[in-house]
């Protein structure tokens, strides 16, 4: 790495650079623009009033003060003799340099002959035309000045910079070369050169992000298992006895875990199914196949309230037979854990299910052969390191809520096999969705009133705890409140939210599986998960401020039994797209289309959620809108980690990739 001193700047701003995480040149020069501004003359079409021109001052400058707002506005005249009406906001400084018959160029928006600005540059048109890159930046730096510094950098480091990519694939895709991929970003004449450099630096980003999937796949078919050997027999009793058959889906993803567990390789499987597809029945028949072999079995929870109803889901499935199950929380007294470490040590627990609480210190295990956790807990390398030392070659199932294309898991959980649930168990009956055009609960309190009377629980979903001073949105503690008065001694009306202790929640929600209460306001506490049969109906407040996919989630709470089920998504929003995405809930029920639909809308970042849980954080690509993009990488990787022993041109990368993997204990030698 290049000291960032090179660039001889001042302390001050070498510390603003630090808090932008930029500590060398190659920092700089990778700390890429996040838009840009196109300045060439534009006036107002039907569809946009956006207006660039350049004008003539034609009268005098006025200026409007109201506390620390300003007004400026004056009158300029352009090159085809039209005068327009300009105002400006909060720059009355420029007043020195606006003397009439000046020659400026104004950014903003039009109607008729009046201009509300965004920007003007005392400068004529012709000298600041062109792409202008725009840098998301510290307080304390100016475009202009980190422009320089990144100029400065490439200059420093011209010649030096290789491309990551190898020339064979430069040449096959067509890219141009990584330092004219940076200068073209940094200082882009045209659209074109913007194009050229993203088409290099996306698919650089992904082809590394594919050759380390690749590489940690490749290891782990290193990493011997073991061969657990069980009896098929009563296997196969054990899914005949359960109360329901399984779905097609259900039984391809047991046959495929099944298979991994009898494999002399350690498993690395993903499950994905949509919501509703039942993929705890998958994970339990995986726990009984382990536990037939004489290994116990862990089942990881996001939260106390998932990991409770785990515990009870898997007594009901196994209570005619011996199998031995525990639940491990944090919320348990001393006395209770030091009971279950013991019988867990002992091998008295075949199948423990908790939260994180399973993988502390204290746990030690007897014989653990495998290992199931939620999405939200995708190990970091602390995590599997603390997972390995639990037990010896454990395999390891990973469930995911949120359903994506399977070509797109392929692409990114390539490091592990994919299994895929979409089929619904019989019986099922769809939710009926309702998209309600208000704020308040008026339109649907007489639905909500006949429900409840027939005997129903309701699920209110409000997007904030408290009140907020910053968002137009409800609250759950308001609308608690407000019901609570409504219904008093008729319906009880429970609270719920991510700020209670566990114990608290844990209490409410069980208060709500025994109908003591039969309307329960909450937060997305609930979103995974949380299964109460006789909950047929659901209000969500402010939908629109809820992604799609986690809507679809809501949404999976009601209908879990045979009755019908009703969810009313309650938005006032006047935003166009918000409308059509809660339309398109009323008809859609199809997760992995909606994740589809939602991904194309706010991008991935927004819906799977950050590297931890499975999604790494790309500076350029975007792995819905690039996926063409990611796909060919992935075939690339795949053919450079075959054969790259045999090809020297290819070990330097591989290296470069290994090296990475060592640094975070990913690479075993």
């Amino acid at each position: 790495m290049s000291d960032i001193r090179l660039l001889k700047i001042t302390e001050k701003r070498l510390d603003i650079l630090k808090l932008m995480n930029i500590e060398s040149l190659e920092d700089l020069i990778n700390h890429y623009p996040y838009r840009y501004d196109v300045i060439e003359e534009t006036y107002p079409t039907q569809e946009d009033d956006k207006i660039i021109i350049e004008g003539t001052l034609i009268s005098p400058v006025k200026i409007f003060f109201r506390g620390r707002m300003s007004r400026m506005s004056f009158s300029v005249e352009d090159r085809y003799q039209n005068v327009y009406q300009v105002t400006i906001f909060n720059r009355h400084f420029l007043r020195q340099y606006l003397k009439q018959m000046t020659i400026i160029t104004i950014i903003g928006k039009c109607q008729k002959d009046k201009i509300t600005a965004s920007d003007i540059k005392i400068k004529p048109i012709s000298e600041i035309q062109g792409v202008h890159p725009v840098y998301s930046l510290k307080e304390g730096l100016t475009q202009k000045s980190f422009q320089q510094y990144v100029k400065k950098a490439l200059n420093l480091l011209k010649g030096n910079i290789e491309s990551f990519v190898p020339e064979e694939y430069i040449i096959k895709h067509q890219l141009i070369h990584k330092e004219s991929a940076l200068w073209n970003i940094h200082f882009p004449q045209s659209q074109e050169d913007i194009k050229q450099a993203l088409k290099y630096l996306k698919y650089e980003e992904f082809l590394k992000f594919q050759l380390t999937m690749q590489t940690i796949k490749q290891q782990r078919t290193l990493e011997v298992g073991i061969a657990k050997r069980f009896d098929v027999q009563k296997f196969q009793s054990f899914i005949l006895s359960l109360p329901y058959q399984l779905t097609q889906d259900q039984q391809t993803s047991v046959k495929e875990i099944v298979s991994d567990l009898q494999s002399p390789r350690m498993m690395y499987r993903f499950l994905q199914g949509d919501v509703g597809s039942g993929k705890t029945v998958v994970s339990s028949v995986a726990l009984y196949a382990n536990y037939l072999a004489g290994y116990q079995g862990a089942l990881m929870a996001p939260t106390e309230i998932l990991a409770s109803q785990h515990y009870q889901t898997l007594l009901s499935f196994f209570k005619d037979t011996d199998v031995k199950i525990a639940l491990l929380t944090g919320s348990l007294t001393n006395k209770e854990k030091e009971r279950i470490y013991e019988q867990i040590q002992n091998g008295d627990i075949d199948m423990i299910v908790g939260t994180h609480a399973l993988f502390q210190k204290k746990v030690e295990y007897h014989r653990l052969g495998f290992v199931i956790t939620d999405e939200q807990h995708r190990f970091g390398v602390e995590q599997r390191k603390a997972l390995k030392n639990k037990g010896s070659q454990v395999d390891f199932l990973i469930m995911s809520a949120t359903p994506i294309p399977r070509t797109l898991a392929i692409s990114m959980y390539g490091d592990m096999d994919v299994s895929t649930m979409k089929t619904m168990p019989k019986g099922r009956i769809p939710v009926v969705t309702k998209y309600i055009k208000s704020s308040s609960m008026k339109p649907i309190l007489k639905d909500l009133k006949e429900y409840l009377a027939s005997g129903g629980q309701c699920y209110v979903i409000c997007p904030l705890v408290e009140d907020s001073e910053v968002l137009d949105a409800k609250s759950a503690s308001q609308i608690a409140e407000a019901m609570q008065q409504y219904f008093r001694g008729t319906y009880q009306v429970g609270l719920l939210h991510g700020q209670m202790k566990d114990d608290e929640k844990d209490r409410i929600m069980q208060d709500f599986q025994k109908q003591k209460i039969h309307i329960l306001v909450s937060t997305t506490v609930v979103e995974v998960g949380v299964d109460v049969k006789n909950a047929n109906m659901m209000v969500i407040y402010n939908a629109e401020r809820f992604g799609m996919s986690q809507l679809h989630q809501l949404r999976g709470r009601v209908g879990r039994g045979h009755q019908q089920a009703y969810c009313f998504f309650m938005s006032s929003s006047t935003s166009k797209e918000a409308i059509e995405r809660l339309k398109y809930m009323e008809k859609s029920h199809d997760g992995f289309e909606i994740s589809m639909y939602d991904l194309q809308i706010r991008g991935p970042g927004e819906v799977l959620g950050n590297r931890q849980s499975g999604l790494p954080t790309f500076l350029v690509a975007d792995v819905f809108k690039d996926f063409p993009i990611l796909n060919v990488a992935r075939e690339d990787a795949m053919r450079i980690v075959e054969g790259y022993e045999k090809r020297n041109e290819y070990y330097h990368l591989m290296s470069t990739i290994q090296e990475k993997l060592k640094e975070n204990n990913e690479y075993v030698d």
